[in-house]
């Protein structure tokens, strides 16, 4: 496959909008696979799909989940009942933005 298609400032820069922190030898890696996954965009990309209807899926799809019913709330001490952390009548949660 073609290695040529990123470069290791377009990688390193991936990483950052990525928020990862990769060495060089990381970022020699990354070059390398992600360059081999758009070459398979570019090969897919040079097939005449003319004619050919655009679809989500290749077979039928059919959903598991059941329709949306609405429902009361749960009672907040019930709720509150089963959270891991608790600060007075709110679920405390772990910070997700650094």
């Amino acid at each position: 496959m073609n290695s040529e298609i990123l470069s290791v400032d377009d990688v390193k820069h991936i990483a950052r909008l990525a928020a990862l922190r990769i060495d060089d030898e990381e970022v020699q890696t990354m070059r390398r696979q992600l360059s081999d996954i758009l070459a398979h965009f570019q090969t897919l990309a040079e097939l005449d799909t003319e004619g050919v209807p655009p679809t989500g899926h290749t077979t039928d799809a059919h959903s598991v989940m059941r329709d949306d019913e609405e429902m009361p709330p749960l009672e907040r001490d019930r709720t509150l009942a089963n959270a891991p952390f608790v600060d007075g009548e709110f679920v405390r949660v772990r910070p997700v933005i650094e």
